[in-house]
C-alpha cells in the first residue's frame, strides 16, 4: 500500500412574544376584550387611567412613556447562524485520528503507534469490493491508517480511517462491512524491519490481511476500522486479542468523532 502524505512510520417559539406585542398594542389605544371568568362572553375594558403629569418630568421619563414597547428580539452579535456540519470539515487526518505515538486505554492496556500512513487514493488502501462500492458514490476524500503493537510485542492492530465527502457513502460501505468484514476489509500496514513485527504473522497463509479479527465503528462521514492479529501466531486467545482489537478501535473512533463534531485539530 502506498501513502502519499506520510510514511509507514512515522435546534424560541415565538407565540408569547406576539401575544405579548397584541396586549400591549391594544392598551395602547384604550381597549382590550378579555374573557370573564364566569363565562359571560367578551367584555370592553375601560381606557386606562392617565397619571397626574410630572410638573418637572425628566427626559428619559417622558421618552419611556411615549415610546411604544418593541416585540423585535434579535440574537447576539456573536451568535452563529447555524451549527457547523462534520462535512463541512476537511477530512480527519493523521494527526487528528492518532494525536499519540504511546497509547494508554482505559482499562490500563498500553500500546505503542510503530507504523502511519495516509492517502488521498483510497483504493489502494481498500479491497476491489469495497473500492467497488467506493466508485458508486462521490468517492473516499482520505484514508488515514496507524498500525499499533502492545508492550510485548505479540499482538498488531492496523486502525484505518475512511473519510468520505457524503454521509451517504459512509453509510453504504459500514452496512456492507458489517455484513462481510472480510470481504470489504482494508489493507493492513505492513511494519517496518526495526519494529520487530514480523512482515507476515504466522499462521496468516502468506497473506497478512488474510488472518485476525476485523471489528468497525461509524461516525457522521468516516468508518474506522480496525485490523487484529498476534505476532507470534496464537489462535486459541480470541477473547483477548478482541479485547485488544476493539479498544483500540474505540480509541481511534472517539478522536474522529470529537473532531468531526468541532473539536480541535
Amino acid at each position: 500500500m502506498t501513502f502519499d502524505d506520510h510514511d509507514s512510520r512515522g435546534p424560541r417559539s415565538t407565540a408569547g412574544g406576539a401575544a405579548a406585542v397584541a396586549l400591549l398594542g391594544a392598551i395602547a389605544v384604550g381597549t382590550v376584550l378579555y374573557t370573564n371568568g364566569d363565562g359571560g362572553g367578551e367584555r370592553t375594558a375601560p381606557p386606562p387611567v392617565s397619571p397626574s403629569p410630572s410638573p418637572t418630568p425628566s427626559a428619559s421619563t417622558s421618552t419611556a412613556a411615549k415610546s411604544a414597547p418593541s416585540g423585535t428580539a434579535s440574537l447576539s452579535a456573536g451568535a452563529p447562524d447555524a451549527l457547523p456540519s462534520p462535512l463541512a470539515r476537511p477530512a480527519v487526518r493523521p494527526e487528528q485520528a492518532f494525536p499519540e505515538k504511546h497509547v494508554r486505554l482505559k482499562d490500563g492496556s498500553r500500546y505503542q503507534r510503530v507504523g502511519l500512513a495516509t492517502t488521498t487514493d483510497c483504493a489502494g488502501g481498500l479491497s476491489a469490493e469495497s473500492a467497488a462500492l467506493v466508485d458508486r458514490g462521490e468517492g473516499c476524500a482520505r484514508l488515514t491508517s496507524a498500525l499499533f503493537t502492545d508492550v510485548e510485542r505479540r499482538s498488531r492492530t492496523t486502525v484505518t480511517v475512511a473519510s468520505f465527502r457524503r454521509a451517504e457513502d459512509a453509510s453504504a460501505v459500514f452496512a456492507r462491512v458489517s455484513t462481510d468484514p472480510v470481504a470489504h476489509r482494508v489493507v493492513p500496514l505492513v511494519p517496518q524491519p526495526e519494529t520487530g513485527l514480523p512482515a507476515v504473522p504466522p499462521g496468516s497463509g502468506g497473506s497478512a490481511g488474510s488472518a485476525g479479527l476485523f471489528a468497525q465503528l461509524m461516525t457522521v462521514r468516516s468508518v474506522v476500522f480496525a485490523h487484529g492479529q498476534w505476532t507470534d501466531g496464537a489462535g486459541p486467545e480470541e477473547a483477548a486479542l478482541a479485547r485488544r482489537t476493539q479498544g483500540l478501535l474505540r480509541y481511534v473512533h472517539d478522536h474522529v468523532r470529537a473532531y468531526e463534531q468541532g473539536g480541535h485539530g
